[in-house]
């Protein structure tokens, strides 16, 4: 059995707060942890109302000190939109107040449309500085030297685990580079993933932090008592894709009835395209399913996330995976 963790982005469903959303959360992370998951992960969205971790580093802090013994990082944060020493102290701040439980995902894009792009961080020009932006972030993590000029205080010579997030080949060559752990958003972005596991893998240089590759692969996995059940919950996810696509995502739909309905077929084929790394169904469906994908793909980790609308069926859901992740 390989570890198997929590992606979460804090969703607001229609007719809560974030606030409430909050609060799901820390109640999931708890589920989790109890569970036995071994990581959970948040990711940085902005101007999307039905995603509340868009101050991901502080909803870490959140979660952290609910639980005890659950890793809690970000899946990931968009560096782009950040200064490396600001997020160098906010997770060196997170490493000292909840030691060995901290991850930091780092990841390319924005996370967000242009406008909002420019609002986060009004000098961005583009992604081309994000290599010098990590190997920057990485240098602060390092113990501070006589004389340096600037050092992140916290985060000085602490332990915080980088990873590099990607859904193309750019982030699995970087973190093969670096010598770093490598996520690759299968969930929602798998066309390149088979190939950038090869190149990860092909190109990996033995490093300080990691002496071999060490890759996790992202997996939709809605787990219901039924399989029709499974495939209803599956609905909020997917109505959820195609009101982004349309450009006007909102808060996170119910489930309903006849998807068929909802959807073009144009829709619906890029919707089957971007969730193909997706396990639906009864908890057979969902043990074979998963079973699977780890042996096509051999990840080394696996994260499991779900968009489902109800917060019961939502720990239900995650209780039915690590039950089949157990075999």
């Amino acid at each position: 059995m390989i570890p198997f963790s929590i992606l979460d982005l804090a969703p607001v469903t229609e007719g809560s707060t974030p606030a409430e959303s909050f609060a799901r959360s820390l109640d999931l992370a708890r589920h989790g942890e109890a569970l036995g998951y071994a990581r959970y992960w948040l990711a940085e969205h902005h101007n999307m109302p039905g995603i509340a971790s868009a101050a991901t580093a502080v909803l870490i802090g959140h979660i952290a000190g609910g639980t005890s013994t659950i890793r809690v990082g970000s899946g990931g944060v968009m560096l782009p939109n950040h200064a490396p020493l600001q997020v160098a102290e906010q997770f060196g701040t997170l490493a000292s107040l909840y030691p060995g439980r901290i991850d930091l995902g780092l990841g390319r894009a924005p996370g967000t449309d242009q406008p909002t792009t420019k609002a986060l961080r009004r000098y961005y020009a583009g992604a081309d500085a994000f290599p010098s932006d990590v190997m920057e972030l990485l240098r602060y993590f390092e113990p501070a030297q006589p004389g340096q000029p600037v050092q992140a205080v916290p985060g000085a010579g602490l332990d915080v685990p980088v990873w590099i997030l990607g859904s193309s080949l750019f982030g699995a060559g970087l973190a093969a580079t670096l010598g770093l752990p490598y996520a690759f958003a299968s969930h929602f972005a798998p066309a390149a993933m088979s190939e950038a596991l090869a190149l990860y893998h092909r190109d990996f240089r033995p490093s300080k932090h990691l002496r071999q590759p060490h890759a996790m692969l992202a997996l939709n996995v809605v787990a219901a008592d039924t399989r029709a059940e499974a495939q209803r919950l599956f609905t909020t996810q997917q109505q959820s894709f195609v009101r982004l696509r349309r450009g006007a995502p909102g808060l996170i739909p119910p489930p309903i009835d006849d998807i068929e309905a909802f959807w073009t077929p144009a829709e619906k084929a890029m919707v089957a395209q971007s969730l193909a790394c997706s396990v639906i169904g009864d908890p057979a469906d969902v043990r074979e399913g998963i079973a699977e994908f780890v042996a096509r793909h051999r990840p080394d980790e696996l994260m499991l996330t779900a968009n489902i609308f109800d917060h019961g069926a939502r720990k239900h859901s995650f209780a039915l995976a690590a039950e089949a992740m157990r075999g």
